[in-house]
Parts: structure tokens; C-alpha cells; sequence
């Protein structure tokens, strides 16, 4: 009996050891940047505004990480229904862009989306960039070693 209730404490302490180690006191604070460069591209393919704001603010904490700073590359490639984050007309996202691009986000258009939907250049905003493919742009990225972030 008296091992049985060792034994059971001992699994107690086994099982909140991992919780307790992860807790402020533990002097634990993330990832360590050790890198020169950070290399990130976002994908986004749903019109659903809410997701798109979603990866927008993501891109901004991402931008805000004290541990990024001045370390990091952004890609925003825009393919399928997420058209309407760059269209002209939806004022609802082109200052959150216009901010991010200030801050050296690249925003990337699917050419092939376009042509798709029957879409042109004109539609778009004027500070959009374009890729052939948004697959083929995702592809690259990623065999070019960078992290590839789909909200």
C-alpha cells in the first residue's frame, strides 16, 4: 500500500514537473534570434475578412517582435478569394497594407487568380506586386528556406 501511494505521488510530481518548468519563473522568455535574417511568407486565400484582418495584425506582431527587429523579410501572397484584401474599392484593408508595405512587406498578387476571375492590374491597388503563381511563389519561398505562415 505504501508503494502504490509513492508511487501515485510520484506520478503526480512527474506529470505538473513540465508545467511548473514553463512558468516566468523558470527565467524562460521564447526563441532566441540568434540569425542575421528571418525570412517569412503569409499565404492567404479566403475573402473571409475576419481571417484576413487576422493575418494582417499577425504580419504587424510579427514586424513588432522586439527580437525581429530589423531582422526580418515579409511576403504577403494573396491568391483565390483573398483577391479582395488588394482590391480597389475595399478601403476596409488598404491602410493596414499601405502600413505594412511602408515597413518593407512585399504584397504579392497571383497573376493566375487574376486571369481566373477575370480580374486586372487596374482593379488592384497600385502598391501591389505580382507572382506568376501563388503555389509557385509558395514553392520557391519555401525551398528558399523561408517559414511558410498560413493563418
Amino acid at each position: 500500500m505504501k508503494t502504490i501511494k509513492h508511487l501515485l505521488i510520484l506520478a503526480f510530481l512527474s506529470a505538473i514537473a513540465p508545467a511548473m518548468a514553463q512558468t516566468s519563473e523558470s527565467g524562460f522568455h521564447g526563441a532566441e534570434a540568434t540569425k542575421s535574417r528571418y525570412r517569412a511568407v503569409y499565404q492567404l486565400n479566403t475573402g473571409d475578412t475576419a481571417v484576413i484582418h487576422h493575418a494582417l495584425a499577425n504580419i504587424q506582431n510579427s514586424l513588432n517582435d522586439p527580437r525581429l527587429k530589423g531582422k526580418l523579410d515579409i511576403e504577403l501572397v494573396v491568391y483565390s478569394g483573398a483577391f479582395v484584401a488588394y482590391q480597389k474599392g475595399k478601403a476596409y484593408f488598404e491602410k493596414e497594407l499601405q502600413s505594412l508595405q511602408k515597413q518593407g512587406v512585399i504584397l504579392a498578387m497571383c497573376e493566375n487568380t487574376m486571369k481566373m476571375r477575370k480580374l486586372s492590374r487596374d482593379e488592384m491597388y497600385p502598391f501591389v506586386s505580382y507572382v506568376p503563381t501563388a503555389n509557385g511563389e509558395l514553392i520557391i519561398r519555401q525551398q528558399d528556406g523561408w517559414a511558410i505562415i498560413r493563418p
